[in-house]
């Protein structure tokens, strides 16, 4: 499902607020409550918010939003984190791309790049790169999730160890404060795991919303990758993890933390 820019508009200021209410957001829009009530459903529906009496609210950090929601969500921010990491992958290069809206925001981003060899357990990066001569798309087997058309799995696993690539582009669904990345399946991890193992420059991609949540499974600590893109990192302790391990931070939009702690 594809939400309207009105839909989205709802769906951020939820996330900055913790709820929305009926009223202010008609008020807000200059449209009937009627009219908002449908956005909120068709937002629920889609696991994007959670009902209240009145309103709506964000989903708590423990729940995996379904992944056209997902799509949606600081869309703006992660084209931008695209940008950047397919700047640092140069033509000729093979790398992996695996499961997520950022590491799909990044295929999106290559498609004028020469001689590349994508492999991918993510159906949505290869659809869309496989049309491109110039970019190679091998694509892992094993068992598709219906819900985003990541491929998972023992299957999937094995695959992967064939290959030594020169770049990986990894997602995750959160990081803790203490650098661990975080997922919500432990097939999918499996994959990303042998991914890490498998590249020789491992590109970690995800918007800020990923330090407000959790995740049961762990992928790994955020020491094993080379590079972290994001819009901006407001923890400090990973910030400090990353100057103590060598990991490069670059940030899309970064924010004046001298103002921020003002």
């Amino acid at each position: 499902m594809m939400f309207s820019a009105r839909q989205a508009e709802i769906m951020n200021l939820a996330k900055e607020q913790g709820r929305v209410l009926v009223d202010e957001l008609a008020a807000r829009f200059a449209v009937t409550p009627q009219t908002i009530r449908k956005d909120l459903n068709d937002l629920c529906d889609a696991r994007a918010l959670n009902r209240i009496h009145g309103g709506a609210v964000f989903p708590s950090g423990n729940e995996n939003v379904k992944y056209e929601a997902r799509r949606s969500m600081a869309a703006g921010e992660k084209q931008a984190i695209g940008r950047a990491a397919a700047n640092l992958i140069p033509d000729n290069s093979s790398l992996f791309i695996n499961i997520g809206t950022t590491t799909e925001a990044v295929g999106e981003a290559l498609v004028d790049h020469r001689e590349l060899m994508v492999i991918t357990n993510n159906i949505n990066v290869a659809n869309r790169l496989r049309v491109y001569p110039s970019i190679e798309v091998v694509i892992a087997g094993g068992v598709v999730r219906g819900s985003d058309g990541g491929i998972v799995g023992e299957a999937a696993v094995d695959f992967i160890r064939q290959f030594k690539v020169d770049f990986a582009v990894i997602g995750v669904s959160a990081i803790d404060e203490d650098g661990a990345l975080l997922d919500f399946d432990f097939r999918e991890v499996k994959v990303a795991q042998a991914i890490i193992a498998n590249a020789r420059h491992v590109i970690l991609v995800s918007d800020s919303s990923k330090f407000e949540r959790t995740a049961p499974v762990r992928i790994g600590h955020i020491s094993q990758v080379q590079t972290f893109i994001t819009d901006h990192c407001p923890s400090s302790s990973i910030r400090d993890i990353c100057a103590e391990r060598d990991v490069r931070i670059i940030e899309t939009a970064p924010v004046d933390r001298n103002i921020a702690a003002e």
